[in-house]
């Protein structure tokens, strides 16, 4: 178990904990799965991109991109977060999954239509998650981040209210939603728990900047 300021259940390798506490975390996040013939997950090296990898086998080295997506059973997907917006997404099926890393850049890179693209399976009948991450009244951003969301789609303004100084808050639970709700995807669930607000529950990379990181994980059962 990782001790201060990661503790204790710190899932991030590149962070500056001990390798054997991460380790030995993993360890312990693979045995509380639910799918007990899960042998391994597929973790990421996550760059704030809109890359999207399609996962057949699982690397005992992090894959570089931002969004996984797999057909393959018994392969778990993991997203790393201290403040971005885990997103997971599954088909009705249940025979197609994704897990996106949903910080501003990748959102505004279109990370979520990137996933999308990759599913078989009619958008209607796609299901998404939206994990804890930092709050709307938590996460200012300046002017510029506004101007890329809103050069995108007008529809993204309500997403940002004025913080002062030049500064505005960002709500990237609204972002994605919105995303989401454009490519047709309506079945979306969500955990509103602000990161930022909640140091006893999550870590946060904006409130103490040297803090360890949480893991949403996605799995199909065969």
């Amino acid at each position: 178990m990782s001790i201060s300021p990661y503790d204790s259940f710190n899932l991030g390798s590149h962070v500056d904990d001990s390798n054997q506490a991460v380790e030995q975390n993993r360890n312990i996040l693979l045995t509380q799965l639910a799918n007990a013939s899960a042998k391994k997950i597929q973790w990421l090296n996550q760059i704030h991109s809109s890359d999207v990898v399609n996962i057949t086998r699982c690397s005992t080295e992090p894959v570089t991109a931002d969004a996984a997506y797999t057909t393959q059973t018994n392969l778990p997907l993991a997203i790393l977060t201290a403040d971005c917006v885990p997103i997971l997404l599954v088909n009705q099926q249940a025979t197609e999954i994704a897990a996106i890393h949903g910080g501003w850049r990748p959102l505004a890179g279109n990370i979520i239509e990137n996933t999308v693209a990759k599913f078989t399976t009619p958008r209607s009948q796609l299901m998404a998650w939206l994990g804890p991450c930092i709050g709307p009244n938590a996460f200012e951003v300046g002017i510029e981040v506004k101007q890329q969301f809103c050069q995108l789609d007008k529809q993204f303004a309500p997403a940002f209210r004025v913080a002062g100084q030049g500064k505005f808050l960002a709500d990237l639970q609204s972002i994605a939603r919105i995303q989401l709700q454009q490519l047709g995807i309506t079945a979306i669930s969500a955990m509103a728990d602000c990161t930022y607000t909640n140091p006893e529950t999550y870590f946060s990379y904006r409130r103490d900047g040297q803090t360890g990181r949480m893991a949403s994980v996605i799995c199909i059962s065969s």
